[in-house]
């Protein structure tokens, strides 16, 4: 380079993700600005842990302005889309599409006549904004955009296949001819209707003419999908929207499409199924977005098996450890909306043993086995942030060895506008004393945590041992950072919809577990309360849509009857009692006599969790008959419930659409 003259105050770049890049390098060395400006749509690369390639780092940390896609919608900046998930008509999975090679046999299918009628068909049937299609293909393999290219073109498409063999030229004058209007085409130069690419058009192409958006190979991750989907976004006059038409097979990773079209990076199931279902209403603007029901039910048996978790988490976690320039919090992934604080503790236990992973020898034997097990009884018990009590005791320990349950009463009620009892005070000192457990030899596992104890005096005070733990930083931050992730989930998910009267909101989902905590019952109960159990004046229905299909010639799964357990309307419930409880059993006296019932769904045994759909009143109850597993006729009784709300739409439709294989 020649020698410069000046030093500018401002250098920019595009496509910064590029810095660490040799060229990049040297004219940014080169010019030495007093201020460095890049612009990147992807900010997070695999690459980034390695030394030197970490664009946060290479910017100072410094983030200017950060916006995303729904973001971008939102204020209009970006072309309103319409996408469709379509069902894949090729019966490969992902693993295969992956592969170096085909067999000749699989690669056919990828070509096939049928496979090429189909995406025609549907590319006919949803269109284009425009006066004629300017469509992108993407493919899972360069031979593949070849063959199909040559099948459009003798079926009277133009169109053309692009790979990384192409030079800079060809790739140009292939833009220019699908950006062209036909009246400016001459016999050098037609415009074409398709581009097919396996992944060169990922970045850096800037065709605001792109009315459709076709993809035809799996989601291998959310940054690609939207570096694809983005190519189509731009604004162009004349074009009112652009169609994006994702065709979805067996593939595993099918739960990275609702991942990318909302931004959500939680990964945490209920998350990305609530997207699914309800899809229009968290997308910004004009845009829409749209599944077909085999598409969808798909994309639910993905997001009921995801597999590789720790791969995301870690990645996750890299991310956001090269954002941040330091080691991340939980609450560091709450409050930047990475993956869910409950998924990390879900696959390690709690937090500290992640960072164990991760950090490796940073982390080793910093903290003694009786903090490691407060950790873990309190990740396990708390973090969810179901409800508040716990936490705010434990808050308030964290700076005083001491609190008066009056005065701790008057707080609470001043923090969260909600009266608490002094019965209610002691049931959740004792969950801190390890009793929230369903077995013995887990409360004698963690009785020995060792947090507080609840005097004759009135006063909650933390034992000395607690106190000399707090003392270790280590330890301190660990119980703070959960504290304070618990608090945020409270005030985020359950706070603004709890009900009058009732610790539960409607439609949120609780685990039986969270059931026992909320209906202070002193101890986990799930291991008893299945179908239905009556806590004091409270009986809970839990019922699973969808029942496990039997694979013999029984009647049904041992343990599972196929009880006729659906929704009639968005009002009225029919549910069967367990086989042999008649009309007069104890069992329907618990059902029939409880002041309050409530109703909890979840769609297959693949979810964990239920949905609350509120209270109900029985409208009816009959003794009727049911063969059971042997052959014999015995006694159960018929309920047709009303619920107190009708059921949300789109949650009714979730529970009530067909599982596919």
């Amino acid at each position: 380079m020649a020698e410069k003259s000046f030093r500018p105050i401002l250098t920019y770049t595009d496509e910064a993700h590029h810095s660490s890049n040799n060229i990049y390098t040297k004219v940014i060395n080169y010019f030495n600005p007093k201020l460095f400006l890049g612009m990147t749509a992807t900010p997070d690369k695999r690459d980034d842990n390695q030394e030197g390639k970490n664009i946060y780092e290479i910017f100072h940390y410094q983030i200017a302005h950060e916006i995303r896609l729904q973001q971008a919608m939102e204020d209009n900046l970006l072309c309103p889309f319409h996408y469709f998930g379509i069902i894949e008509v090729i019966s490969l999975d992902d693993k295969t599409l992956q592969a170096a090679k085909l067999t000749d046999e699989e690669f056919n299918q990828l070509t096939s006549d049928e496979r090429v009628r189909h995406v025609i068909e549907q590319s006919e049937y949803y269109g284009y904004s425009g006066d004629r299609v300017r469509g992108l293909i993407f493919c899972s393999r360069v031979k593949e955009c070849e063959e199909l290219s040559r099948k459009f073109n003798a079926l009277g498409y133009r169109t053309i296949a692009l790979s990384g063999a192409d030079n800079e030229e060809k790739r140009q004058e292939a833009f220019e001819r699908l950006a062209m209007d036909e009246a400016d085409a001459t016999e050098e130069m037609q415009p074409l209707d398709y581009i097919f690419s396996r992944d060169i058009l990922n970045e850096g192409v800037d065709i605001v003419e792109v009315n459709q958006v076709i993809m035809l190979r799996p989601t291998q991750s959310p940054i690609v999908f939207i570096q694809q989907l983005g190519r189509g976004l731009r604004k162009a006059p004349g074009k009112e929207y652009v169609v994006i038409l994702d065709f979805i097979g067996n593939y595993n990773n099918n739960f990275m499409i609702p991942v990318a079209l909302s931004g959500d990076r939680s990964y945490n199931a209920d998350v990305i199924r609530k997207y699914v279902i309800s899809g229009n209403s968290t997308i910004p603007g004009a845009s829409t977005v749209h599944f077909d029901e085999i598409s969808k039910d798909k994309i639910f048996k993905s997001i009921d098996k995801i597999k590789g978790m720790k791969t995301l988490i870690k990645e996750s976690y890299v991310s956001l450890k090269n954002r941040l320039g330091r080691v991340p919090l939980l609450y560091d992934f709450y409050e930047n909306q990475e993956i869910d604080p409950l998924v990390i503790v879900r696959e390690y236990k709690t937090y500290y043993a992640f960072m164990q992973a991760m950090e490796k020898d940073k982390y080793k034997n910093s903290l003694s086995e009786q903090e490691k097990l407060t950790l873990e009884y309190l990740s396990k018990t708390i973090l969810s942030g179901v409800r508040p009590d716990e936490l705010a005791i434990l808050s308030q320990l964290l700076y005083r060895d001491h609190i008066g349950v009056a005065d701790f009463i008057k707080e609470y009620q001043k923090t969260y506008g909600i009266k608490i009892s002094t019965s209610q005070v002691n049931e959740a000192i004792q969950v801190l004393q390890g009793h929230f457990v369903s077995k013995e030899a887990e409360y004698q596992k963690f009785r020995q945590i060792d947090i507080l104890e609840n005097d004759q005096s009135g006063m909650i005070r933390r034992l000395q041992s607690y106190t000399e733990r707090l003392a270790h930083i280590q330890f301190y931050t660990q119980v703070e950072d959960t504290i304070k992730v618990g608090i945020a989930r409270y005030k985020d998910k359950y706070f603004p919809g709890r009900i009058v009267d009732s610790p539960f909101v409607l439609y949120e989902k609780y685990s039986r577990r969270d059931v026992s905590l909320l209906m202070n019952c002193g101890k986990d109960l799930s291991s008893i309360m299945y179908g239905m159990k009556r806590i004091e004046d409270d009986v809970f229905i839990f019922i699973t849509y969808h029942k496990e299909e039997s694979q013999d010639e029984k009647n049904y799964v041992d343990g599972k009857p196929d009880y006729a357990d659906a929704f009639a309307d968005d009002l009225i419930f029919k549910w069967d009692s367990q086989i042999g409880k008649g009309l007069d059993s104890s069992y329907m006296k618990d059902v029939l006599e409880a002041e309050r019932k409530h109703l909890l769904v979840k769609k297959s045994d693949a979810e964990t969790s239920f949905y609350y759909m509120g209270q109900f009143t029985v409208v009816e109850a009959r003794n009727a008959r049911k063969e059971d597993n042997r052959g014999r006729m015995q006694p159960i009784t018929k309920v047709t419930m009303k619920m107190q709300h009708p059921v949300r739409e789109d949650l009714l439709r979730y529970l009530q659409s067909n599982i596919t294989a």
